[in-house]
């Protein structure tokens, strides 16, 4: 499962994405746009940024953007930064599996292997942009028509 503070630096991100090209989005904006609680959404900006995925501008007309297109950023980059390696077990994500005595022989390691691949294909091959087209598409289908 992935972290709150995971799935608020997602939402973020693909908050700024809305806005890529068109200057800073101010953080009361992201906030206020996917219900993040701002002082929260302030460390998880910071932390976007020293890892550089974002860019930040002090002033009236400051805020944040994102340095790469949202059609280049893909959701398995920010999970990774945020929380480290993706793996449902330790066993599979490159840390020490110390505590297992049946490590090396495992017979659910394939398994656990099999799962971590899928969850990280799907991460890895979906961008922001991705995301954005996902939310246009299903903003267009539940439009009301009036027509008699």
């Amino acid at each position: 499962m992935l972290s709150q503070k995971c799935q608020y630096a997602l939402r973020a991100v693909f908050e700024l994405s809305k806005s890529y090209g068109a200057g800073p989005v101010k953080i009361g904006s992201v906030a206020g746009a996917q219900d993040i609680p701002q002082r929260f959404l302030e460390v998880i900006l910071a932390e976007l940024k020293r890892g550089g995925f974002l860019e930040s501008r002090r002033g009236s007309d400051g805020g944040y953007t994102l340095v790469r297109s949202p059609q280049t950023l893909t959701v398995g980059e920010i999970i990774r930064f945020v929380e480290g390696p993706i793996g449902p077990v330790e066993c599979v994500t490159g840390k020490p599996a110390d505590g297992c005595r049946l490590y090396p022989g495992c017979a659910f390691l394939g398994m656990w292997r099999r799962v971590q691949d899928a969850v990280a294909g799907v991460y890895d091959t979906t961008t922001f942009g991705d995301l954005l087209e996902s939310e246009a598409k299903a903003a267009g289908e539940f439009v009301p028509s009036y027509a008699i």
